[in-house]
């Protein structure tokens, strides 16, 4: 009886962990550039009363096992980097990348972070930088008297000067991408950085070698499906219930055992 007990409990934290990812990605689901997460389940080790195929007593043998679960648990939550919807926006600093690739962009520390969201705008200096004021790397430093800011699939910025007939070129955008994208660490702030699971980033230009290309005036939307969220949701709260019926249910056979003397 206890077994049943320990066994639902660990579904109530289970469905209830569920809904805390379910209800962080409908919390984004207006996030440029946001993934959404999904959560992994794994059975816990089973109590074996008999192998499969041992001896009877009359030396036939057993076709199956004998074995009693003892519980879930959740083992990872993922994030799942399809590409989200375009909106378009008119700003010449929104981008977004029509394929493979992250942003990169340079912390306080030196180090690099990686983004979907390409919603980025010009600091007091003219650097091209994110909302909280981190520098796109490699840096883009835009002229303060260009009339024109032209971005182009391919990633070459592009200004126009007043007195000049051409485009001046001022910088080049870079994407990156990963082996594992999934082993991200997701750091806030729209940001992912770097681990040993998703190893190291390779960099290339737009459109070269497999990297997506980049789109001047739009941005990418969240990925979060509402109404897929709201059907793990209904799942998830269905999955509590019944995890709670059982517990009742083992909690109901243990007052009966405790009242046989009665």
């Amino acid at each position: 009886m206890m077994r049943a007990l320990f066994s639902a409990a660990s579904g109530l934290e289970a469905q209830q962990m569920h809904v805390d990812v379910v209800a962080n990605n409908i919390a984004n689901s207006n996030t440029p550039g946001f993934k959404k997460d999904r959560i992994n389940f794994q059975d816990l080790l089973y109590q074996t009363y008999r192998e499969a195929g041992t001896s009877t007593l009359t030396g036939a043998q057993h076709p199956t096992g004998l074995r009693v679960g003892l519980g879930v648990k959740p083992v990872a939550t993922e994030k799942l980097f399809s590409q989200g919807a375009f909106q378009s926006t008119g700003n010449p600093l929104d981008l977004v990348i029509e394929g493979d690739g992250f942003f990169q962009v340079t912390m306080t520390d030196g180090s690099n972070a990686y983004t979907r969201d390409g919603t980025f705008r010009l600091d007091g200096n003219g650097n091209v930088v994110t909302s909280d004021g981190l520098q796109m790397n490699p840096n883009i430093v835009i002229p303060e008297n260009a009339s024109s800011i032209d971005i182009a699939p391919d990633g070459n910025v592009a200004v126009m000067i007043p007195g000049q007939s051409s485009p001046t070129q001022v910088g080049q955008v870079q994407l990156a991408r990963f082996q594992n994208p999934g082993g991200l660490k997701a750091a806030g702030k729209n940001l992912f950085l770097e681990t040993d699971a998703s190893g190291a980033p390779q960099t290339g230009n737009p459109g070269e070698d497999g990297f997506g290309t980049v789109a001047q005036g739009f941005i990418e939307q969240s990925n979060v499906s509402i109404v897929e969220e709201l059907v793990q949701l209904i799942l998830a709260q269905r999955g509590f219930e019944t995890n709670s019926k059982a517990v009742q249910t083992a909690d109901d056979m243990l007052q009966i055992a405790n009242q046989l003397r009665r």
